[in-house]
């Protein structure tokens, strides 16, 4: 039969009506850029994250841009991230003339390594003579973008300590990571997105909450930062065509937000079917040993519902590259995640990275393979794709 890796059409039939109402409210009010509209979906998720601000931003990557353009990064900065993840974490620290730099991953989790991050900052960086920590390139450090990947919340916790003592920022990329759950060193369950300084999202269609194009969202605790992050969307300008600083057109399309606010309600039940489905995964592939690695769950022993909200089903499989075609001769849907890591990308070239410098990233671009796991997907579909990768380590 064959089993799609995504299949939107099947969500959409549900939230049709829901949608086809608040699109043609927006075309009967008109008001097509920003709005009441948008003002209600930024309060809506808001109150769904659990921070004081949220501006909409035309998408996750302009959402990162905004949020960097704000705090002023630029030449003579350096912001750290990680290597195994989607390239615009990484590029718009480029676009704004900072210094890249990357830490290797933790193999369990996929995330930032903090021991790796805590062994750089302490072993390659010193402070200026404004006590700023600096790059040995001479750059000041002036955040830390961490990736929520798949759907899994970083120790934020561990990595707030390491940075504490230099105040670097923790920027959540949350784009992967809408609902995920951590509980903190306090006791207290926060979704991804209040757990640092600042974060974004991504509506891209595919991601679980999805728009019907680009969309994405800025999050943050400030009013004040908050009020720069509107400036920063929309050209710089409060009032029309008085700029305060040059930003971009980086404004929530009214018609996006109005989607996202029809679908919003389903998405702790979506989130609770990628789950369910994750567990029917975990129990098919209980016998391969380390011919299948499920993803790992950190924070499933805490108590937490969400969490993982597994925005991809990335497993470890041996031998990788024979498993792919044999899973496309069963027309079963499957993606890499990512095929090569940034700092083996050409257009990061010019940073001096070379192979090996990060065995863990690379050793997932060549060992990761992403299964169907829309909430939507049927146990027997599961069930398929799990017999036909025991089939290939069976055979």
């Amino acid at each position: 039969m064959g089993v799609p890796l995504l299949d939107l059409a099947r969500q959409h039939g549900r939230v049709r009506e829901a949608i086809d109402s608040r699109v043609r409210a927006v075309f009967d009010s008109q008001q097509f850029i920003l709005g009441p509209t948008v003002e209600e979906f930024e309060k809506a998720f808001c109150e769904y994250v659990g921070c004081a601000h949220a501006v909409g931003m035309s998408s996750g990557t302009d959402a990162q841009l905004a949020i960097l353009m704000a705090l002023g990064v630029g030449p003579g900065d350096a912001v750290i991230t990680t290597p195994y993840t989607f390239f615009a974490t990484a590029g718009c620290i480029h676009r704004l003339g900072a210094e890249t730099v990357f830490i290797d991953i933790e193999p369990e989790t996929l995330h930032i390594s903090a021991a790796q991050l805590e062994a750089y900052l302490k072993e390659k960086c010193v402070p200026n003579d404004d006590g700023v920590l600096c790059t040995p390139q001479g750059n000041r450090i002036r955040a830390l973008i961490p990736v929520h990947l798949f759907g899994t919340c970083c120790d934020t916790d561990v990595l707030s300590a390491i940075l504490a003592p230099w105040n670097i920022l923790l920027i959540e990329d949350a784009a992967q990571a809408i609902g995920s759950e951590f509980l903190t060193k306090e006791g207290e369950v926060k979704r991804a997105g209040v757990l640092g300084d600042a974060a974004y999202f991504s509506f891209f269609p595919t991601k679980n909450l999805g728009a019907a194009g680009d969309a994405g969202m800025a999050v943050c605790q400030s009013e004040e930062f908050a009020a720069q992050l509107r400036l920063v969307r929309n050209h710089g300008m409060e009032q029309r065509y008085y700029h305060h600083m040059v930003g971009g057109n980086f404004r929530i399309d009214a018609l996006q937000a109005a989607v996202l606010q029809a679908k919003f309600p389903f998405l702790d039940e979506w989130n609770d079917g990628r789950r369910r489905n994750a567990d029917l995964y975990r129990a098919a592939f209980s016998d391969l040993g380390d011919c299948i690695t499920v993803p790992a769950e950190p924070w499933k022993d805490k108590g937490l519902v969400n969490h993982h909200t597994y925005h991809q089903y990335v497993a470890r499989a041996k031998d990788r590259d024979a498993l792919l075609p044999h899973l496309a001769a069963h027309k079963i849907g499957h993606a890499i995640y990512y095929p090569v890591p940034l700092h083996l990308q050409e257009c990061f070239s010019y940073l001096g990275y070379a192979e090996g410098a990060f065995p863990e990233a690379e050793k997932a671009c060549r060992e990761t393979v992403a299964l169907p796991i829309f909430p939507e997907l049927r146990e027997d579909e599961i069930a398929e794709v799990a017999a036909a990768i025991r089939s290939f380590y069976r055979k």
